[in-house]
């Protein structure tokens, strides 16, 4: 099978710096590779060693002698901070608490994290490199010594990713946004070999993050082929129902409906800025199999209904789970509207192709349930569409599809838009959906005032943050490919 993308880059980074030792004194000298760090015999030694950035690849260790030594080395993007041991620190899914505080500020802290546990044979300059990536800006190496020293004769990192380059680079003179466009494009950078993925947890290419990922990878590097190559895996990993898979590959199936939706928002991104038609009609049926996995669950309101799987859409603490109000149990106007998205992605795709009854039926779809949503779910004193019918809750999200969508006249769509930035009772965007905010402010003619909503990736640099993370606040993961919107934002 002829490989369709190049192979990946390997540059050596030396580590920067030692952070803190125990058990002897520092001696930076295996670092520097201007000599050799000797552990004496019968010894506990602790070195932390910062690399004072976020950064993933294959670290390479040369050592000697310390027969029956025991050599500990743990990897952690962050130090964690002491905890109560019966405080509750997080759901699952998101940390209640600030874990990591500055990651500049190591005092009081320690690494948890994956390690690797090697044993020295006692003979003369064994390389150790790990087979698996191993992502990091703190390494902590844990050694016991026996009878004989151990001699540390090197150890650098060797950063390996996919061969982006930065073609396009916005310089604005202001040190702040300078800043923000160099994390952001680490945090591509660093969620991406093989696949775009979150190189620390996961490991896993997800379709909300690699929709984001591959718009960035167009619009700074001009490369398209892990993009190409991620829209035939997401097509190669569809279920017998029609849905994609949301991460693949994967061993273990993962549904989240909507992200088979963004797996079409995908291709019309391709189809919008490459001129390859033949590459996306392979994926006409797969579009077809999503939306009728849709369209089968729309009932006699136009409102989509019954669905299952995980319908996850924004970490914003209101969605339990990441979910919408009434995905699950009754009808949600933000699926709905995020199918209206799809359906009309689909028609641009479609009548490319000249499928005139798909682009006809999926028309026609999109009109009854924009209609649907707003019989049902628009609240006329608040001005707003709500979760539900019931029209208890309403958040930024579903009223940011409205205006993408159409759904709002586009007379009222910039009126709209300010009640989203200004209504502090609407569930909040965090970092993820921000950059569909951000869509909609360009569509309405706000996009002056997207500088002003930067604080969420503001937060994370002063926070000693060199990448960006899952979460606005109390990030899990230090770097994810969806918080990397603004290389795209700069220039889009």
């Amino acid at each position: 099978v002829p490989r369709t993308i190049p192979f990946m880059e390997e540059k050596k980074e030396q580590f920067v710096k030692i952070a803190r030792v125990s058990g002897m004194e520092k001696d930076e000298a295996f670092l520097n590779e201007n000599g050799s760090t000797i552990i004496p015999a019968n010894s506990k030694v602790k070195i932390l060693i910062d690399q004072t950035y976020h950064t993933t690849g294959y670290p390479e260790l040369t050592y000697s002698k310390g027969t029956n030594s025991e050599i500990k080395i743990i990897y952690a993007e962050a130090l964690l901070k002491k905890v109560n041991p019966n405080e509750n620190v997080s759901d699952g899914n998101l940390n209640h608490i600030d874990l990591k505080g500055n990651r500049n500020n190591i005092e009081g802290k320690s690494i948890v994290g994956y390690y690797d546990i090697l044993l020295p044979d006692g003979g003369e300059n064994r390389l150790y490199k790990p087979l698996s990536r191993r992502t990091y800006r703190f390494i902590e190496l844990e050694v016991e010594t026996k009878d004989e020293e151990l001699i540390l004769n090197s150890y650098h990192g060797v950063f390996t990713g996919y061969p982006f380059v930065e073609k396009a680079k916005v310089v604005t003179g202001d040190s702040y946004l300078d800043k923000m466009w160099d994390a952001a494009w680490r945090t591509l950078r660093n969620s991406a070999d093989e696949m775009y993925y979150d190189s620390y947890y996961e490991n896993l290419q997800y379709i909300g993050d690699t929709k984001i990922a591959s718009l960035i990878s167009i619009y700074v590097s001009g490369d398209d082929r892990l993009m190409r190559k991620a829209i035939q895996q997401f097509d190669d990993s569809r279920i017998s129902e029609g849905l994609t898979q949301s991460r693949y590959p994967s061993n273990i199936i993962q549904i989240i409906p909507p992200f088979s939706l963004i797996w079409v928002d995908m291709i019309y991104d391709y189809f919008m800025y490459r001129n390859d038609p033949e590459f996306l009609r392979q994926f006409t049926p797969g579009i077809k199999s999503v939306i009728d996995w849709f369209a089968t669950r729309v009932d006699e309101t136009g409102m989509v209904t019954n669905l299952k799987w995980w319908n996850f859409t924004d970490w914003t603490v209101d969605f339990p789970s990441g979910i919408p109000q009434g995905a699950d149990d009754g009808y949600s106007a933000n699926i709905a509207l995020q199918f209206v998205k799809t359906l009309e992605h689909a028609q641009a795709v479609f009548n490319y192709f000249n499928m005139d009854y798909e682009v006809k039926t999926y028309k026609t779809l999109s009109n009854k349930i924009k209609s649907s949503v707003l019989k049902m779910c628009f609240d006329k004193e608040k001005g707003l569409i709500a979760e539900t019918p019931n029209k208890n809750e309403f958040s930024q999200h579903t009223n940011i599809l409205g205006i993408l969508t159409n759904t709002f006249s586009e007379n009222i769509q910039h009126k709209i838009m300010q009640d989203i930035l200004e209504d502090n009772t609407l569930f909040q965007a965090t970092i993820y959906f921000k950059f569909y905010m951000f869509r909609a402010l360009q569509k309405v003619g706000m996009g002056d005032m997207y500088f002003d909503l930067l604080e969420p990736w503001k937060g994370m640099i002063d926070n000693g943050m060199t990448t960006y993370g899952e979460t606005d606040i109390n990030p899990r993961s230090e770097c994810h490919a969806w918080s990397a919107s603004p290389c795209f934002d700069f220039i889009h």
